[in-house]
Order: C-alpha cells, then sequence, then structure tokens
C-alpha cells in the first residue's frame, strides 16, 4: 500500500511497502527527449533507511541535482555533433569512435548514469583491446555465417587440368595461397586515440550539461590517459636516399612528389593542395596557404592545421627539380590540347591536373614502396 509522505504533492514522493521491502519513489518532472515523466526510485528493506532515501531523492529534485532525462550517451553525443563547429574530417573521426568503441560499449547506458569510474574503467578496457573482447580465447572469422575456416587456394599449371586432374603437388613449392581464420590477438587502441575519446565524451557531456540534462559533467573529473611522448624515427640519410630513388624509377611525378617531401617536411594535406601559383621559381619559395583532405566521401580544400600560411625556402636541386615538372605538366597539357594554368595542382593523376591525388591512396602507395 503506497502512503505519501510531506503532502500530496507528486513531486514529494511515495513509500510503498511490498512484501519485507519498501520502495520510494520521487516525481522528478518531464524528459527534455522523450516528454516522459521522469521518476527516481530506490528500494530497500530498512523503512528509516527509505525515509533517508525519500529525503536524499527531495532535496536532489529541490536543488535540481539529478538527471533530467533518460537519454543514452550515444543521443547525448549525437546531439552534440548536430551542434558542434568541427571540421568534417575531425566529425567523421568522432562518428567512427562513436560506432567502433563507445557505442558497443557506453552508447546504451543513461547520460545519468555515466560516471567518473565508468569512464576510467572503459579507458582501461581500451587499452587492453580496441576490440573490447572479455580476455577469452576465440577465432577471428574472415566472413561471416557458416565457412571452412582454412582454405587453400592451389596455383596449378597454366592451361586446362589433364584428363585425371592436376597431380598432387608441393604446395609451398607452387606458392599455393593459404586463408586460414587467425586467433583472436588483443591490440590496445593508443593513448592518442583513447585522448580523442575522451575529449569527444567530454563534449558531449559538457553540452548535456549546458542543456541541463545532467547537473554535471563527469568527464571533468576523469583521469584521462597520458599524453604520449612523440617519438618521430625519420628515415636515415642511407635510407632517404634509397626512398627517393625509388620513387624515381616508379614514375617523374612520384619522384618529384617524394623528393618535395623529403627536402621540406611538408604535410601530406599542405602537399598535395599545392598549385603552381603557390611556387616561385625564381625566387625559390613556395607559400603554403591551405590543406586538401578527404571526408563524407568528398574531397574539399580548407585552412592549414595551424589556420597560418608560411613561406619555405627551396634549395637549387628542388628549384631544378620542379622547374622539370613544371616542364612536364606544360607539354602533357599542350599535347592534349589543354591551356596551361598555374591554379593546376602540382600533383595530379588527372590529365588536366584540376583535381590532386587522393590523400589516402599516396599513403597507401608510400607504403607499399618503403615495404
Amino acid at each position: 500500500m503506497a502512503r505519501k509522505s510531506g503532502g500530496e504533492r507528486r513531486q514529494q514522493g511515495s513509500i510503498t511497502k511490498r512484501g519485507k521491502s519498501f520502495r520510494v519513489k520521487v516525481y522528478a518532472g518531464l524528459d527534455p527527449l522523450t516528454g516522459k515523466r521522469i521518476y527516481l526510485d530506490e528500494s530497500t528493506t530498512d523503512e528509516g533507511e527509505a525515509e533517508k532515501i525519500l529525503t536524499r531523492f527531495r532535496s536532489q529534485v529541490d536543488e535540481q541535482r539529478h538527471a533530467r532525462t533518460k537519454g543514452t550517451l550515444r543521443t547525448a553525443i549525437n546531439e552534440w555533433l548536430l551542434v558542434h563547429e568541427v571540421e568534417d574530417s575531425t566529425r567523421q573521426g568522432y562518428e567512427a569512435y562513436l560506432r567502433l568503441h563507445v557505442g558497443p560499449a557506453l552508447g546504451d547506458q543513461p547520460v545519468g548514469k555515466i560516471s567518473a569510474r565508468l569512464l576510467e574503467q572503459f579507458y582501461a578496457e581500451l587499452r587492453r583491446c580496441a576490440d573490447h573482447c572479455d580476455g577469452s580465447p576465440r577465432v577471428d572469422h574472415r566472413v561471416d555465417g557458416p565457412h571452412e575456416c582454412r582454405t587453400v587456394r592451389h596455383r596449378y599449371p597454366p592451361g586446362r587440368p589433364p584428363a585425371g586432374g592436376y597431380p598432387d603437388h608441393d604446395c609451398a613449392k607452387s606458392k599455393c595461397v593459404v586463408k586460414e581464420c587467425p586467433q583472436h590477438q588483443c591490440k590496445p587502441l593508443g593513448n592518442s586515440t583513447i585522448l580523442k575519446i575522451h575529449y569527444m565524451i567530454s563534449g558531449a557531456l559538457s553540452a548535456a550539461q549546458r542543456w541541463e540534462w545532467i547537473s554535471s559533467n563527469p568527464a571533468e573529473v576523469t583521469k584521462k590517459p597520458r599524453q604520449p611522448t612523440p617519438d618521430p624515427q625519420p628515415p636515415t640519410a642511407d635510407q632517404a636516399a634509397q626512398i627517393a630513388a625509388a620513387a624515381w624509377a616508379e614514375d617523374e611525378m612520384w619522384g618529384t612528389l617524394v623528393w618535395l617531401v623529403m627536402v621540406t617536411g611538408m604535410r601530406r594535406a599542405e602537399l598535395l593542395a599545392l598549385r603552381w601559383d603557390d611556387i616561385d621559381l625564381t625566387n625559390g619559395t613556395i607559400i603554403i596557404r591551405r590543406n586538401y583532405v578527404r571526408a563524407l566521401g568528398r574531397g574539399f580544400e580548407k585552412d592549414t592545421k595551424t589556420h597560418r600560411t608560411r613561406r619555405i625556402s627551396l634549395d637549387p636541386a628542388t628549384v631544378e627539380v620542379l622547374t622539370e615538372h613544371k616542364a612536364r605538366y606544360h607539354e602533357a597539357a599542350t599535347a592534349l590540347e589543354i591551356k596551361p594554368t598555374d591554379k593546376a595542382f602540382l600533383f595530379s593523376y588527372q590529365a588536366a591536373c584540376d583535381k590532386p591525388c587522393d590523400p589516402s591512396g599516396v599513403t597507401h602507395r608510400y607504403a607499399r614502396m618503403c615495404a
């Protein structure tokens, strides 16, 4: 039987006895997301404790220290992304973090129940395994559904098979390809990536606090992962010479691109955004004005990472390399009856050089060449 406490006002709450337990329930307003009523409730077997819980709930409601919505952390992050001013490439990264990491682990948790302890446990789990495994042995299957976990793609001699079929052969000598579902190996997520996830969660919870969904932001007191110490490992002089030679052996444009990276240290996005009007071959300088990136399925130019223009001086050898590269561009454009223009990109797979090389393609090609 329910007993009203402290008058008949709904928000003052009630204590209901059910068997040997006492259930405390206090009305806490309407959920701004769903429009449904919110109740604070808790059960105990001690009647005196029930009175204390009722007093605590009343205080939380009066001082507005309770969670004002049953909305989940996933909802809070998605709502925050709708209003947060950020580059498309950064937004795409946040959406990937939500889909791959935050969503599976914490996405369905009510935003009011997110605590510093919960976040620190989540970060510790990411440092152990980025796939959120439970630590038990398992197999990472290559495909979904029933299949053979180990298959061999035999390499037979060319031509039609003989009447009796192909004879037995040595797979190692024939270099037959073996495909096998491997045993799972935990791969920890790097601290720099976990920090980005933390900043995303903190930003969403900060917005939820401003919108009065929650009374405080637990991410502000959460222990963040340590920022890793930068440890760049550039190629040695001999390795750089070997890489440059390999690039020139592939083709002249690719050789010029790799050479320019080696001598200037430009970022990939800055390099691909270069147009001929950024190059002053007479005075031997390059002006870095913009970046070229791809995000959300499209390529676009934007400000540099530091939002500042800078000028780079070139050595005589690099000026000569770029002069020859420009001459090749003019020669190819003339042959195709295309008018050369200073707005053309330096590095492009298009005949008119009106579209730069794909950033991911450049990275993958460089990695394959170095390997």
